[in-house]
C-alpha cells in the first residue's frame, strides 16, 4: 500500500489528531436535608441557663456539671457507695467543717460560719407537681393510642424501643443507664449544632431507607395478615 502523502492543500487542522472528548465529571453527590426549623435549637431547648449548659455556651458550668455527673457515678457504680452512707458522710464532714470554723473564727477575732437559709415555697413544689402530673398524663394517652393499634408504624416503633431498653436495662445498672442519659444529653446537641449539615444528611438518608424496607415489609409481609371485616358505628 501507497503511504498516504499529505497534500499542501490540507490545513494544519486536517493533520490535527481529533480532539478528544472529555470525560464527564462525576455530579456531586446531592445532600438530603431534614426539614428546616422555625428556630433554632438554643430556642428549642428554652433559651436560657440549661439551654447554655446543654449546648456548651458556658463552658466552666457545662464541665462543672460533666464532672459532678462523673464523679457520682463513680462513686454509685464502680466504688459501689450506698446513697444513705454517702449522705451521711456528706453531713458528717459539714459538721465538722462548720463545728471547726465556729471555734477557730474568735481567735482570729471573725464572724463565725452563716449558713444561707434556702427556703422552697409551696408554690414552687405545686408548680413542679403539676408539670410532672401534664407530662404523664400526655405520656399514657400517647401510649394508649399507639397501643389501640391506630398507626402500625408507630407501635411496632414503640415495641421496638422498649425491647432494646429492656436489654439495655438487663446489661447494665440503672446508675449506669441515667449517667449514660445524661452525658448524652449534655453532648449530642452541643455536637449537632456543629455538625449539622452533615447530621441532617445521615438522619435523611436513614429515615429514606427505614421508608423503604417499611414498605417491603408491608407488601411482603403485613398486607398478608388476614384482618376482620371493620365495622362501621350508625349513629
Amino acid at each position: 500500500m501507497v503511504p498516504h502523502v499529505p497534500s499542501d492543500s490540507e490545513s494544519d487542522d486536517d493533520r490535527q489528531p481529533p480532539p478528544t472528548t472529555p470525560r464527564p465529571r462525576p455530579g456531586p453527590t446531592t445532600v438530603l436535608r431534614l426539614p428546616r426549623r422555625q428556630r433554632s435549637l438554643h430556642r428549642l431547648l428554652g433559651g436560657q441557663k440549661v439551654a447554655d449548659v446543654v449546648l456548651w455556651r458556658d463552658r466552666n458550668r457545662s464541665a462543672a456539671i460533666l464532672a459532678g455527673a462523673t464523679a457520682a457515678w463513680f462513686l454509685f457504680d464502680v466504688a459501689e457507695y450506698n446513697a444513705v452512707t454517702l449522705l451521711c458522710h456528706a453531713a458528717l464532714l459539714g459538721m465538722l467543717l462548720l463545728f471547726a470554723c465556729s471555734i477557730i473564727a474568735p481567735l482570729f477575732d471573725r464572724a463565725g460560719p452563716r449558713v444561707p437559709e434556702v427556703i422552697v415555697s409551696e408554690q414552687a413544689f405545686r408548680e413542679a407537681a403539676l408539670a410532672v402530673h401534664r407530662k404523664l398524663e400526655r405520656s399514657v394517652a400517647v401510649l394508649y393510642d399507639i397501643a389501640c393499634g391506630k398507626d402500625l408504624k408507630k407501635f411496632l416503633t414503640v415495641i421496638g424501643s422498649l425491647w432494646v431498653l429492656a436489654i439495655i436495662g438487663d446489661n447494665c445498672s440503672f446508675t449506669t443507664l441515667v449517667y449514660v442519659v445524661f452525658l448524652c444529653a449534655l453532648t449530642f446537641p452541643a455536637l449537632y449544632e456543629r455538625y449539622e449539615t452533615e447530621v441532617d444528611h445521615l438522619v435523611a438518608r436513614g429515615g429514606e431507607d427505614l421508608k423503604k424496607f417499611y414498605r417491603r415489609v408491608d407488601s411482603g409481609l403485613l398486607n398478608k395478615i388476614p384482618r376482620g371485616p371493620v365495622k362501621r358505628r350508625v349513629y
